[in-house]
């Protein structure tokens, strides 16, 4: 399976790994976090889901959803409102109106800024004007 590792990680970047493995692999993968970063964002334990986004010590991440949360294989339960800041690209895309690459550029600008602190700074992503933005400010939050 491959994910991508960004943030805070001495070497950023796509990694392979093996079927089952855990967040703590994927940063390991990556070389481990760089001195000072924070990893109680995230929860190491959690096995990691294929094409997903690992973002190691960014500011204003919130942890993901408690075990359980989310049904097998990534999706978000019906209706759940989804963090923007642990969100996956695939989780994204069960939004109205957002598809792969939409989601694409909400995970980079997360990584890019650090993390949203505001659902309005959905706005700043290219492709969310104010109909689409009317339609995902209540599905997600920070």
């Amino acid at each position: 399976m491959v994910v991508h590792v960004a943030g805070k990680v001495r070497r950023p970047g796509i990694v392979t790994l093996r079927a089952g493995a855990r967040v703590s692999e994927a940063v390991t993968a990556a070389g481990g976090p760089r001195p000072g970063a924070s990893l109680d964002t995230l929860n190491l334990a959690r096995r990691v889901v294929d094409g997903e986004q690992i973002v190691v010590g960014a500011r204003g991440m919130a942890p993901p959803a408690p075990a359980g949360a989310a049904p097998p294989g990534g999706a978000s339960p019906p209706g759940a409102v989804l963090d923007l800041n642990s969100a996956t690209a695939g989780q994204l895309q069960e939004l109205p109106g957002v598809g792969p690459v939409l989601a694409q550029r909400i995970v980079d600008h997360r990584t890019r800024s650090g993390g949203f602190r505001s659902v309005e700074e959905l706005r700043e992503v290219s492709g969310i004007g104010e109909r689409r933005y009317a339609e995902l400010r209540e599905r997600v939050r920070v």
